[in-house]
C-alpha cells in the first residue's frame, strides 16, 4: 500500500474546491478523488486515531462502575483526556526532536507515529492487565490512562501533520472526509463493540467478570496493528519545512522545559482542587473547575518563562518551536486573523453545546440505556460517518467557505429536530429522526471544518499550526457547555435546544466575513499557504 508522490511545495496553493485552474471540480471528479490510495490511507489512520478515544474514559468508565467504584472516582479519570486539550503544547518537540535510530530509519513523521501507535497499544494492553479491586490498583490504572491520552494526542499530532504534508490543497477534503470517516468506525469499535465484546464475554452490571474486560481491552490493543502497519507501508512525505540542525543537548532541555512545565501543571491542578471548598452547585461546580484549569495553566506557563529567565534552555530555540509558527499566523493575515479566531472558536458551538446533554436528554425522556446505545453509539455513528464521507465530497466540489455555509446551517438547524423529540416525549420514530440528521450533520460539518483549518494552515508550520488551531476550535464550545445544565435547569430542553440553534446565527455572519475579506482576497493573490 505504499504511496508515490511527488513532494509538496509552498508553491501548491490550490483552494480545495478548486482545481489548478481555478474551475470547480465535477461531481464525477469529487467522487473519482476518493479512490486515490492517500484517501484509504487516511481511513486505516482515522481508526488509529478513534479507537483509544473511547477506552481512556467512556468504556472505563462502565468497567470500574461494574467493578463497584463511585461515581466521583471514576469521574477523575476523565483528566486523562487533558492531553487532546494540551497536545499543542509538546507538538514541537514532535514536529523537531528526532528519535534515535528510527527517524533515519522512517523519517520524522512516521518514526513519532508508529511510537506513539506503539505505546497507545502498550498503555491498551496494560490499562486491561489490571483488575480494578482497590485505590492502589486503581493509581496504576491512572497512570497508563494518562499514558494513553498522551499517546493518542501525540499520535493524532502527527497524523494531522502527515495530512496536510501527502497532498495538495485541493486534496484535503477528501482526506480529511476518510480520516472523519475511520476515525467514527473507531470511535464505534471502541464504545459499542467494547461493551458488547465484555458483555459477550460474562462481565454485566449485575454480575462484574474481570477477565471478561481484560480480553476485551487486549482485543482493542491488538486492533492497533491496523494502525502501525500503515505506517510502516506508506512513505514518509516530501515537504518543505521549516528545521534547524541543533546539538541534542538543546532538544535535552526542550524536553527538560516541558517536563518541568507539566509536572507544574498537573500539581497545580491538584493543589488549587484542595484549596477550593466542596460545592453541590452546578454553577459553582463549573466555576471551580475553570479556576483549577485557568490557574494551572498560569503557574504552567510563569514556570516555563522562570525557566528561560535562568537560562535553562536558549531563548531562541523556544522562540523557533513555540513562537515562530503563532508569528507565522498573524503576518500572514494581520488583522483578518481575528476574522478567522472567531469563526474557528465558534464554528461548532452548537452541536458541541447541545450535545453536552444529550444523553441527559434521552434518559430524561424515558429511553434506557440499551435504546442510547443502539441509537446514538451504533445507527447515530453510523450517520456521521455517512456525514463525514459527504462532508469531504461538498467541500471538493465546492468552495471551501460554500461548504463552510452549510454545515453551519446543518449543525444548527438539526438541534431544532430535539425540540420537536421533546414535544412528542418518548417515541422512537422522532428519536432516531433527530439522532440521524444531527449525526449526519455534525459529521459533515467536521469533515469540512477540518478540510478548512488545513487550508489555513502553512505547510512549513503543518504540527504546530494545526495542532493550535484545532485546539481553540472546541475552547469556547466547553466552556459554554458547562453552563448547559444550569441553563435546562433554567429554561427547560426544549427552549434549551431552540438556544443552541440560534448560536449559530452569528457564525453564518463570520463565515461571510471570512470569505469575503480573508478567502477570496488569497484566493486572488493565489497565495493561501505563505506571504513570503
Amino acid at each position: 500500500m505504499e504511496i508515490s508522490k511527488q513532494p509538496v511545495s509552498n508553491d501548491q496553493v490550490a483552494l480545495p474546491s478548486e482545481s489548478s485552474t481555478g474551475t470547480k471540480k465535477s461531481w464525477g471528479e469529487a467522487i473519482k478523488a476518493y479512490m486515490d490510495k492517500r484517501a484509504w490511507v487516511m481511513l486505516l489512520l482515522g481508526f488509529s486515531s478513534g479507537l483509544p478515544y473511547l477506552l481512556i474514559f467512556s468504556s472505563l468508565s462502565i468497567w470500574l462502575k461494574e467493578a463497584g467504584f463511585d461515581i466521583k472516582i471514576i469521574t477523575m479519570f476523565s483528566w486523562a483526556m487533558l492531553g487532546y486539550s494540551f497536545k499543542f503544547v509538546w507538538s514541537p518537540l514532535v514536529n523537531a526532536v528526532p528519535i534515535p535510530l528510527l527517524t533515519k530509519m522512517l523519517g520524522q513523521r512516521r518514526s513519532w507515529l508508529v511510537v506513539a501507535q506503539i505505546v497507545v497499544a502498550f498503555a491498551i494492553f496494560m490499562l486491561g492487565s489490571f483488575n480494578p479491586t482497590s485505590d492502589v490498583v486503581l493509581d496504576y490504572m491512572a497512570f497508563f490512562a494518562v499514558l494513553l491520552g498522551f499517546s493518542a494526542a501525540t499520535q493524532d499530532i502527527v497524523i494531522d501533520a502527515y495530512r496536510i504534508e501527502i497532498a495538495e490543497k485541493s486534496m484535503q477534503p477528501v482526506l480529511s472526509g476518510m480520516f472523519m470517516a475511520g476515525y467514527r468506525i473507531g470511535l464505534i469499535v471502541a464504545g459499542a463493540g467494547a461493551l458488547f465484546l465484555a458483555e459477550y464475554f460474562g462481565s454485566t452490571k449485575a454480575t462484574y467478570n474481570y477477565a471478561a474486560w481484560q480480553q476485551t481491552y487486549y482485543i482493542m490493543a491488538s486492533l492497533m496493528l491496523i494502525g502501525v502497519v500503515t505506517t510502516l507501508l506508506i512513505k514518509e512525505p516530501t515537504v518543505t519545512r521549516v528545521q534547524h540542525e541543533r546539538p541534542m543537548s538543546d532538544y535535552f532541555q526542550l524536553f527538560l522545559l516541558f517536563l518541568i512545565s507539566v509536572i507544574a501543571l498537573i500539581a497545580s491542578f491538584i493543589v488549587i482542587g484542595h484549596v477550593l471548598p466542596e460545592t453541590e452547585s452546578k454553577f459553582l461546580g463549573f466555576v471551580y473547575e475553570s479556576i483549577k484549569f485557568i490557574g494551572a495553566v498560569v503557574i504552567a506557563i510563569s514556570t516555563a518563562l522562570v525557566l528561560l529567565k535562568a537560562k535553562i534552555i536558549k531563548k531562541q530555540v523556544a522562540v523557533d518551536m513555540w513562537v515562530a509558527p503563532i508569528q507565522d499566523f498573524f503576518i500572514r493575515y494581520g488583522k483578518k486573523a481575528v476574522w478567522l479566531i472567531l469563526l474557528i472558536g465558534l464554528y461548532r458551538i452548537s452541536d458541541i453545546v447541545a450535545g453536552t446533554t444529550s444523553n441527559l436528554f434521552y434518559v430524561n425522556l424515558g429511553f434506557s440505556k440499551t435504546d442510547i446505545a443502539l441509537a446514538v453509539k451504533t445507527f447515530g455513528m453510523g450517520m456521521s460517518i455517512v456525514g463525514g464521507i459527504l462532508g469531504g465530497l461538498l467541500a471538493e466540489r465546492f468552495k471551501i467557505m460554500n461548504a463552510m455555509l452549510i454545515g453551519a446551517i446543518l449543525a444548527s438547524a438539526s438541534n431544532l429536530l430535539f425540540v420537536i423529540l421533546a414535544g412528542k416525549g418518548h417515541d422512537f420514530f422522532y428519536m432516531y429522526s433527530a439522532v440521524m440528521f444531527d449525526n449526519l450533520a455534525s459529521g459533515l460539518a467536521s469533515a469540512i471544518f477540518v478540510a478548512f483549518l488545513s487550508v489555513l494552515t502553512n505547510i512549513r508550520f503543518s504540527m504546530v499550526q494545526y495542532a493550535l488551531l484545532s485546539s481553540l476550535m472546541t475552547l469556547t464550545p466547553k466552556i459554554l457547555g458547562g453552563y448547559s445544565g444550569a441553563m435546562v435547569e433554567t429554561m427547560g430542553y426544549p427552549a434549551f435546544f431552540t438556544f443552541t440553534a440560534l448560536i449559530g446565527i452569528p457564525v453564518l455572519l463570520l463565515i461571510y466575513m471570512v470569505d469575503k475579506h480573508v478567502m477570496s482576497q488569497d484566493a486572488t493573490r493565489g497565495d493561501n499557504i505563505t506571504h513570503e
